[in-house]
Formats: C-alpha cells, sequence, structure tokens
C-alpha cells in the first residue's frame, strides 16, 4: 500500500457513481416530479414497484424520509409502534417518530436483529383508552447493527399473520433489501407480499448518489406524496438523480455478490487474530462487526491506529467497530486492510 492510500470501508454509502452512471444521468429526460411529471422519476417509480409487486412507488431523497413517511401513513399521534432495540429507526433517525407523527416506539431485543413472533404478543398494548395503540411493527432487512443479518422469511411469515390477525400494519426498512435478495436468493417481492409498505435504497451498496423508494399501496404512496411535500422532500428536476438509481438498479444489484464476499474474506482474516472477536454467523452480507473489548483499548483509540496507517473503520456500538465492503474498494484493498486490522493489534 502505497503511503498515501486509503482504504475506506466505513459504509456502503461513500460509494461514488460510476462513469457510466454519470452519463446515465447526464443524459437524462427530466421534467417538474412535484407535478408528478417528470419521465425518469415515473420510470424509476413504476420499476420499483413493479419489482416489489405493489401497485405505487415514492421516490424520496433518504431512507430515513422514506422510513418516517411510512410511520406517518400507518399512524395517527399517540400511537405506538413496535421496532426491534438495535434498528436504524430507534437508534439512527434523530428521534424523528416522536417529532414528525407524536407516537412512541415500543423496542423489543432480537437476535441478531431478529423478532420473533412470541415476542411479539406480551408488547401489543390491550384495547383501553389510556394506553397507546399499537398500529404498526417494523422490521429491518438487512439488519445495519447486528452486522447485515438477513431476516429469515418464515419468521416474517410468523410475525405477518400474527399482526394481519390483530389488524396492525407492517413496514419493512429495507435499506439493504438489495443484499438480502442476493444471498437469500429471495426476490424482492416475495419479502415485499408481507408487507404494507418497504422502504428501499439506492444509495447504499447499489452505489446511486442519492435516493430512496416508498413502495406500497396506490392509498398509501398518495398519502406519503403529500407528507413528503410538508417535510420539504418534494423535488424538481429530480430526474438526473433518479437516471442513477435506475442505471444501479439495472446493472448493479448481482455484483452485491462481490461485495458479500469481500466481507467474508476480511472477517476470516480478522478473526484469526485472538484480539478480535467476530461471530462468523452474522457476516451475511456486506457488513463485519467486530469485538474489540480484547485490545483493552476504546473504539476511538482503535479507529485512529487505523486511520493512521490507512484505514477508515467506524463505530458500531461501544465495544465494537464496523467494516463495510462496496463496489468502491477492490478485492486486493479489502485484503490488505484486513492483514493492517489484524497485525495492528495483539490478543
Amino acid at each position: 500500500m502505497t503511503s498515501n492510500e486509503i482504504i475506506d470501508l466505513r459504509s456502503d454509502t461513500i460509494t461514488r457513481p460510476t462513469a457510466a452512471m454519470r452519463q446515465a444521468m447526464a443524459d437524462a429526460q427530466v421534467g417538474d416530479d412535484v407535478f408528478a411529471e417528470d419521465p425518469t422519476v415515473n420510470l424509476l417509480q413504476q420499476k420499483v414497484a413493479e419489482l416489489l409487486g405493489k401497485p405505487a412507488a415514492l421516490y424520496v431523497p433518504s431512507g430515513v424520509m422514506s422510513n418516517q413517511l411510512a410511520i406517518k401513513v400507518h399512524t395517527q399521534p399517540g400511537d405506538e409502534v413496535i421496532v426491534e432495540t438495535d434498528s436504524h429507526i430507534f437508534n439512527y433517525e434523530t428521534g424523528a417518530p416522536s417529532i414528525l407523527s407524536n407516537i412512541q416506539l415500543h423496542t423489543i431485543p432480537g437476535h441478531r436483529g431478529v423478532l420473533r413472533a412470541e415476542q411479539l404478543a406480551p408488547s401489543v398494548r390491550p384495547s383501553a383508552y389510556y394506553m397507546p395503540r399499537t398500529t404498526l411493527i417494523c422490521l429491518e432487512n438487512t439488519h445495519n447493527r447486528a452486522g447485515g443479518t438477513v431476516y429469515p422469511i418464515d419468521e416474517i411469515k410468523r410475525i405477518r399473520d400474527f399482526a394481519r390477525a390483530l389488524g396492525i400494519k407492517m413496514h419493512l426498512d429495507g435499506a439493504r433489501l438489495w443484499n438480502a435478495c442476493v444471498s437469500s436468493g429471495i426476490v424482492p417481492r416475495e419479502y415485499a407480499q408481507h408487507f404494507d409498505t418497504i422502504s428501499v435504497c439506492f444509495s447504499k451498496g447499489l452505489g446511486a448518489p442519492v435516493g430512496s423508494a416508498l413502495v406500497g399501496s396506490e392509498d398509501a404512496i398518495q398519502r406519503a406524496r403529500r407528507f413528503r411535500k410538508i417535510l420539504g422532500g418534494g423535488m424538481r428536476q429530480a430526474g438526473i438523480i433518479a437516471a442513477g438509481a435506475l442505471y444501479a438498479l439495472d446493472n448493479h444489484v448481482e455484483r452485491l455478490k462481490e461485495d458479500h464476499d469481500k466481507a467474508r474474506a476480511f472477517a476470516e482474516r480478522v478473526a484469526r487474530n485472538p484480539a478480535f472477536q467476530i461471530d462468523l454467523e452474522n457476516v451475511q452480507t456486506n457488513i463485519v462487526v467486530i469485538d474489540i473489548s480484547k485490545t483493552g483499548k476504546s473504539t476511538s483509540e482503535v479507529l485512529e491506529v487505523l486511520r493512521a496507517k490507512g484505514v477508515l473503520l467506524t463505530d458500531a456500538n461501544f465495544t465494537s467497530i464496523r467494516a463495510v465492503t462496496h463496489l468502491d474498494v477492490a478485492a486486493e484493498q479489502v485484503s490488505r486492510a484486513a492483514d493492517i486490522v489484524a497485525t495492528s493489534f495483539r490478543g
């Protein structure tokens, strides 16, 4: 590695559009999307809706907005939403559900980010005027904080049956649903059929520069469009960025397996050092969570040592750091980064 080379494994959000993607964006036909007249945005929305087997989709600036629109669509002020304790919605969306929808979150700890259907019954509120209504269950696939784990579809079906019997809506935070599909071999619409709304992201593993989509019924998406405008998410000639997402859907989904393979190789190399603990069963897609507690150093200290050696990672929690593989790092770079991490600390 040259002295000035930086290997950036902080996130798959740091990817940059490829030359071919930039060309597609430059050539995009555009219109005013607030009037629903941008042809490229309309094409993207139609394509995503078809991929997930739903009637409609809405292109939005970010995954946070997509998740928050879903919560807004499915709830009323004072309601309660069930999420997993380490979910993105609970940990990384700045308290948005309470601010934007005036609802509270009920958290349940899962195993590797996965809730079991039998865990839910005690958390659903009884029908009493002095209690909040449980109106929505949100799942996450893949689960970011658990290390990119794939939600078992059989468990999703059991939770769906439980929710449907009680009239509770289901939302999927599928920011990395494309990774789950490539890893499991399950097509997007097979996951999506069990949810009322689904959020998918284009600016992570797919490598587009901007955007997510919310998918659902015509009514849900019509209401989400109104809320998007209220939140300042109405975009004008958005076809320029939507073209990047379209290109990514057409060209970057199957290649996600390369990122999964790079993550597995990285994890296996680093795990040889007893200073690090990695649950290799958790390394199912492109995220590797590394427990550094045996190094005797804080996460910030470990990250600074690695940064000085040209490897950028992030913290995952108080005792763990995280590496995320993506299309902007080659297998050779990932291998070098793994060697640097593995040899920088003693067990």
